[in-house]
């Protein structure tokens, strides 16, 4: 009997880990996080990352075991995941895998491409010719290595455009060449569930975690790290308004706003990825014990 890996999804700020620990209880089992921002251990209080008397009550795993210097990636991510899944399911039928991190949940249930590791010296010098002469460069290099991935990547993710041209870099191929969104079998059952409610309520969520999360010192933890504030791991929504403000582009209040609005958008945007997978169940967070049931029966 295959062993289940159960997983559940959903928009930033909508309760997943509150619900995850009771999920995880219910079943007696363990929990991933597909989370890659709370994968850092210095980001706690911009990632909302679980509690230390949350991660007390369930074993977590993938939860702050990197530094922000770190390198990590939804490649890194499956094969550390998958690692952890064979150790989990050889004592246990069932671990539940949460996180609003729409490329690792897709690493898990879908598995990505095989791409070549990157070498430190390769991401270096992309990164530094990114950062003295700006993403059109960088733009201009994946048109000449790999113009059909070119013509369908978003110009404007300086992540997606840096990274094909680092591969272009180390593998001396287009990175096209290397994408075959083929889905890998996994030796387990996957059941997923999806959170979502109605969009004022997420919304006005949203807006209240932020503002708790500046009550808990977001912005005393942010000026920690404004030195570094160049790292892959800080440009995300919670730190980069903050260090923008800090570089003087506008104040303080204008800075908790831009964090409400761009964490609103992202919450956005994680929907409609996640809504176009039909394997998704979907529930209201407050409908615990129809999940749990649920659940249950496809067991």
């Amino acid at each position: 009997m295959k062993p289940t890996l159960v997983v559940l999804v959903g928009p930033t700020g909508i309760g997943k880990t509150e619900l995850s620990l009771s999920i995880a209880k219910h079943f007696n089992t363990e929990i991933i996080s597909a989370d890659s921002r709370q994968v850092f251990k210095e980001l706690k209080i911009g990632t909302a990352a679980p509690t230390l008397e949350q991660l007390a009550s369930i074993p977590h795993h993938l939860v702050g075991n990197k530094s922000i210097l770190d390198y990590y990636s939804a490649w890194e991510f499956e094969q550390d995941a998958l690692l952890l899944l064979d150790q989990l399911f050889a004592k246990q039928q069932t671990v539940l895998l949460t996180g609003g991190s729409m490329m690792y949940i897709d690493a898990i249930c879908k598995g990505i491409d095989d791409i070549p590791s990157i070498s430190e010296e390769v991401r270096k010098n992309v990164w530094n010719q990114y950062e003295t002469e700006g993403l059109d460069s960088i733009r201009k290099q994946l048109k000449l290595l790999d113009p059909e991935f070119y013509k369908e990547v978003d110009l404007k993710n300086h992540k997606r455009v840096i990274h094909a041209v680092e591969v272009c870099i180390m593998s001396g191929k287009a990175y096209s060449s290397f994408r075959t969104n083929t889905t890998k079998q996994r030796p387990f059952n996957i059941i997923k569930v999806g959170l979502e409610m109605d969009r004022e309520e997420l919304y006005n969520r949203i807006n209240l975690r932020v503002d708790t999360m500046v009550e808990a010192g977001l912005f005393k933890e942010a000026k920690e790290f404004y030195p570094q504030k160049n790292l892959n791991s800080l440009n995300t929504v919670g730190y980069k308004e903050i260090f923008a403000h800090w570089d003087n582009e506008y104040d303080e209040a204008t800075a908790i706003e831009l964090i409400k609005r761009n964490s609103r958008r992202y919450a956005k945007k994680q929907l409609s990825w996640f809504r176009r997978d039909q394997e998704i169940k979907w529930f209201h967070p407050k409908e615990k014990e129809e999940i749990i049931k649920y659940i249950s029966s496809l067991l």
